[in-house]
């Protein structure tokens, strides 16, 4: 069984801006799963009934389900080594292709490596600047793919405003130039909730298994999936194949029964049933660490659209007046107890409940 899956770690304090800040009690996963039948095609009508999501082996308690079009938060990772000169301008206008397919409220960013890696696009919803400012024609250097994927996936938890966050690495080649090691990578990937889609455009044979190696893994363990197209003038359908992927996808968020955030690393599977065969792919897993919450932000720089947070953090504050009320409830008791254990042996009137005393106006 495949769900392709996505997962997110909500501590719940502080994710939205203009929030009061609070602390809840229960921690929420959130995965964003896609569903294909036999023949590889989408399925988008399933209900909340059709899927189980299991924690460790053990069934877990699903508390919220949506299978709408989430706006998310899209870094477009561009290969800009020697190798890929004469394949730029495709990649560009397949990338190109996926921003006007995705989701109006969707932000984008463009980070371009070779060597070095650089944000030449910061987040923006509108593709015109995409368009002005993903060109490059000084494709040249080595490739430091993870160096690329470290610094998009820090600029992704720090600016990206939207509940869900993918990357697209489009490289021909192999890392060669990373400082950043394929630990490092995979560790973010288990702690975070970004989900990592990637197209090979490997040409040897002897390319194509070493490179697909790392891309796969990396693909895998975040939930994404890795693309490799026959030629370059393929890569137009595999981009908005992505497009449609991402805009199809369900979302789920479950109170794993294990609340502790100890770090130990936390197998998930997600079975779906329906009337017909359905693959499933998930990644493996996550790590249940503390995430450190960002900066907030000022109120003109967050676009709230798709409801998810806002749904989760419902969750919580209903859970709230429920607490407050039981605590209430307690402390009278216990007062209560103690007058009465006042009056019976020191046999003083029992004090008034709280209230104007006699006399007062």
């Amino acid at each position: 069984m495949k769900v392709l899956a996505g997962i997110a770690l909500l501590p719940l304090a502080g994710m939205l801006a203009q929030q009061p800040a609070f602390r809840a009690e229960t921690r929420l996963v959130v995965v964003h799963a896609t569903v294909r039948n036999a023949h590889g095609e989408l399925v988008t009508n399933l209900e909340r009934g059709a899927f189980t999501v299991y924690e460790n082996g053990k069934r877990q308690p699903i508390k919220l389900f949506r299978r709408d079009d989430i706006p998310v938060s899209l870094g477009l990772l561009i290969d800009n080594s020697g190798s890929m000169r004469t394949l730029r301008s495709k990649v560009e206008a397949a990338a190109l292709a996926l921003a006007r397919a995705s989701n109006p409220q969707d932000e984008i960013f463009v980070l371009n490596f070779n060597d070095k890696a650089r944000i030449d696009v910061p987040f923006t919803s509108d593709v015109s600047v995409l368009e002005a400012g993903i060109g490059r024609v000084d494709s040249i250097g080595g490739t430091a793919m993870r160096d690329a994927i470290d610094m998009a996936q820090t600029y992704l938890s720090e600016h990206g405003t939207r509940d869900r966050k993918v990357l697209l690495v489009i490289t021909d080649g192999i890392d060669n130039a990373s400082v950043a090691t394929r630990d490092r990578i995979e560790k973010q990937a288990e702690e975070r909730e970004t989900v990592v889609f990637a197209v090979g455009l490997f040409g040897d044979e002897d390319r194509v298994k070493q490179g697909r190696h790392e891309l796969d893994q990396l693909a895998d363990r975040t939930g994404g999936m890795a693309y490799y197209p026959a030629g370059i003038d393929a890569i137009d359908t595999v981009a908005l194949e992505i497009a449609r992927q991402i805009r199809n996808q369900y979302t789920i968020a479950y109170a794993p029964l294990n609340q502790a955030l100890d770090g130990t690393y936390r197998a998930i599977r997600v079975a779906v049933s329906g009337p017909e065969h359905l693959s499933v792919r998930t990644r493996a897993g996550y790590r249940a660490t503390r995430i450190a919450q960002p900066e907030p932000r000022r109120s003109g720089d967050v676009q709230r659209s798709s409801g998810v947070l806002d749904e989760v953090l419902k969750l919580a504050l209903e859970r709230r007046p429920r607490r407050r009320r039981r605590i209430a409830a307690e402390a009278d008791h216990e007062a209560a107890w103690d007058r009465d254990r006042h009056h019976r042996v020191v046999g003083s009137p029992v004090p008034p409940d709280d209230g104007p005393a006699a006399g007062d106006a």
